[in-house]
């Protein structure tokens, strides 16, 4: 039943990606343009993630950030009226349209479109000694959007991500596509409601640079905890 599951899931994944790249082409179109009047840079941002067992592929997004932002100021953290963030940028993070490039991702088979988001390659450190509970979500593709999404997306930790990442695992082992069903629905809500759109500091005294580099310590720390 597994097998039917993850086959219906990839024709899924690949017919709905497929149509929503052709049908949002002029969409996507208004955008690059947008991004190259707005600021200086490319119109993709490529990144390297990690998805099913960890394997490494390049994830695409609309560039939000000016060019280099990952090793400025907050590096990954991105909290709100981060001033590396771009006049378009903001509206399309707000909107969730920057990752509108991940269907190519998906047509490609590196990600899903329900399932654990891709994390940034070294974002948890070391994945060979990564702990068992934070391996787990590794079990499945990475996906558009996932449980952990709809039940608080950046307002929730990195370890509370991983435990809905974890029951989602589980959820699509007994269910199958059923469960994906459920979260695509209340993916659609989330993104209208633009709720949890920006990350919350891990102690408000600290400055954003501080925060963010305690924040990047903590989370490496308990993803390599002994099982």
């Amino acid at each position: 039943m597994r097998t039917v599951n993850l086959a219906i899931k990839r024709i899924f994944d690949f017919l709905s990606s497929s149509i929503f790249v052709i049908i949002l082409l002029p969409v996507w179109i208004v955008i690059a343009i947008a991004i190259k009047v707005d600021s200086k840079g490319p119109v993709f941002f490529k990144q390297g993630r990690r998805t099913k067992n960890g394997r490494v592929f390049q994830m695409l997004k609309f560039r939000s950030m000016v060019v280099n932002a990952e090793s400025m100021g907050t590096g990954l953290f991105n909290y709100e009226n981060d001033p590396r963030v771009t006049k378009v940028g903001r509206f399309l993070r707000n909107t969730s349209l920057d990752e509108l490039p991940q269907l190519l991702n998906i047509v490609k088979g590196d990600m899903t479109v329900v399932g654990p988001r891709p994390c940034v390659t070294y974002e948890l450190g070391d994945f060979d000694t990564l702990n068992k509970r934070y391996k787990k979500r590794f079990e499945v593709k990475a996906g558009l959007t996932g449980l952990a999404q709809v039940k608080g997306r950046n307002d929730i930790s990195w370890d509370d991500k991983v435990s809905f990442d974890n029951q989602y695992v589980d959820q699509f082992k007994k269910y199958g596509v059923i469960a994906d069903i459920k979260i695509l629905f209340e993916s659609v809500i989330k993104v209208f409601k633009k709720e949890n759109i920006y990350e919350n500091k891990i102690n408000g005294a600290m400055s954003d640079e501080d925060s963010a580099k305690a924040e990047e310590e903590e989370i490496i720390r308990i993803a390599h905890l002994p099982d």
